[in-house]
């Protein structure tokens, strides 16, 4: 699909104008007065779906409805949330159902999403993405809770259903620009949101600390429920940012991106997430790392590793002394007991292999690890029934083979970024490749900091714009490679 950098911004304005009054009339208490605005909005998108079908081609259409729903995943659930049964409609629910049905339907008429799936180079990836899908609809069968499956099946549709959206429409360079901008504007707005939080002392509805004691109101929770969720996305931005301003020319942009970062982790250390702060200084490890000339890599690599076994037998004693409180079995406990938070956090995980081996490695079935750490606690996790380890959560849900693929695949990501970044181009390639590689490493470690992060779906888009990174990659590396063979 060609980009034309105009028409994709005048499709998200027009979209997102829809979208805005389609939210500000859901809002509103009065029944009649909803149902007439809704008539009204009604015709009034049927006029834009004229107007679009003269002025853009369906894949325009398309990549603008996935730019608007990447901004509106951003925003949470703020500004809407209505209640329909089982499922609560937020905005970005709205726009990903936007954006399904019109996939849907250039699926029936249009040929061009066949062919992308034929002519993906990322085939691998997503047929991954599928099976995770189709095994967690499967674990129901041998799910405790019924219910809970499939409230944990939502999230985890809505999250694999966008990063194949985004793989088969967005597949240029200009493509990518557009998804990396909108992140940098989204986070640069949530950040306003979370310095407010700081200086304010001022909590939205959305966040637990909402009417909480005073001394917890300073932490910056921005749209979500914790400081550690918020910790999660910056560990992320603060590279998006950082390689903004390590790769524009301009100094406008050098200021604005150095800017984005300083922020970025001031607020990291304000919510005291010590993963999200360990995953900024190895993804800034390994930025260094990237900035030392190929031919010297192996030798540094060669370095640290000296230096860090150096490190650990030199410190051997006081690793020891800390880590056993840790390495205690707990066989026995009472329920008033109030274990400190690193010990608790060791329980989940001891818990979650304890259902997993109790399971057979199958795990225990989509949205049950948490009611199975609810109603079949084997360690006292002191009233905390969430993994509070992403990879954790995937092994003891889905089992073994879903957890290790995801690791296989995230690490697989990581490689074949990393043989781009070898090449260390310049401007908007390096920008893009340097952030989402020390994206990833901050993740890693970030992702042990909230309580789930299925429910994150900043985490979705981020796993998208790195499979979509790479499809854009590999078509480009295939088309010179026909070009120099001709």
């Amino acid at each position: 699909m060609d980009v034309d950098n105009k028409t994709i911004f005048w499709l998200i304005r027009l979209i997102s104008i829809v979208l805005a009054c389609l939210v500000g009339i859901l809002m509103l208490d009065n029944v009649w007065l909803k149902l007439m605005l809704l008539l009204v909005w009604t015709w009034l998108v049927l006029a834009a779906l004229l107007l679009l079908k003269n002025r853009a081609t369906s894949g325009q259409i398309m990549s603008g409805l996935l730019f608007v729903f990447i901004a509106s995943t951003f925003l949470n659930q703020e500004f809407l949330s209505i209640r329909v049964g089982m499922v609560t409609l937020f905005v970005y629910r709205l726009m990903l159902a936007a954006c399904l049905l019109y996939f849907l339907g250039c699926l029936i008429r249009k040929q061009w999403v066949a062919r992308a799936w034929r002519e993906s180079p990322v085939k691998a990836y997503l047929l991954f993405f599928v099976l995770w899908g189709v095994y967690g609809a499967a674990s129901l069968i041998w799910a405790a809770s019924f219910s809970e499956g499939l409230k944990y099946l939502l999230l985890l549709g809505t999250g694999l259903l966008f990063v194949l959206l985004a793989a088969l429409t967005l597949n240029q360079w200009a493509d990518l620009q557009w998804f990396h901008t909108i992140w940098l504007v989204m986070t640069a707005l949530l950040m306003g949101i979370g310095l407010v939080n700081y200086f304010g002392q001022i909590q939205l509805p959305t966040s637990s600390l909402y009417g909480g004691p005073a001394y917890k109101l300073g932490y910056p929770t921005a749209v979500f429920t914790n400081q550690n969720d918020f910790a999660t996305l910056l560990s992320i931005s603060f590279f998006f940012f950082l390689a903004f301003a390590c790769e524009k020319r301009a100094l406008v942009w050098k200021a604005s991106g150095s800017i984005g970062a300083l922020l970025s982790f001031f607020l990291i250390v304000l919510t005291e997430s010590r993963a999200s702060e360990l995953g900024v200084v190895a993804g800034s490890a390994f930025y260094l790392f990237l900035m030392v000339p190929t031919r010297w890599r192996r030798r540094v690599l060669a370095a640290a590793g000296v230096l860090l076994v150096a490190g650990v037998i030199l410190f051997s004693g006081s690793i020891f002394s800390k880590m056993t409180p840790y390495m205690t079995v707990e066989t026995d406990y009472s329920i008033n007991d109030v274990p400190a938070s690193n010990i608790v956090r060791i329980h989940l995980l001891e818990s979650t292999l304890h259902y997993l081996a109790d399971s057979f490695g199958v795990g225990t079935g989509a949205g049950n690890l948490s009611f199975a750490l609810s109603t079949r606690p084997v360690f006292n996790t002191n009233h905390i029934f969430e993994a509070h380890n992403w990879l954790a959560e995937i092994a003891g849900t889905f089992g073994i083979f879903i957890g290790v693929g995801y690791l296989i695949i995230y690490l697989a990501l990581f490689y074949s970024l990393y043989r781009y970044a070898c090449s260390l181009p310049k401007q908007t390639k390096g920008m893009l490749l340097k952030g989402a590689l020390c994206g990833q490493i901050a993740f890693l470690f970030s992702s042990i900091s909230p309580s789930s992060v299925s429910n994150l779906y900043f985490h979705w888009i981020f796993l998208g714009f790195l499979v979509t990174l790479l499809a854009v990659l590999r078509k480009e590396a295939a088309s010179s490679y026909c070009s120099g063979g001709m």
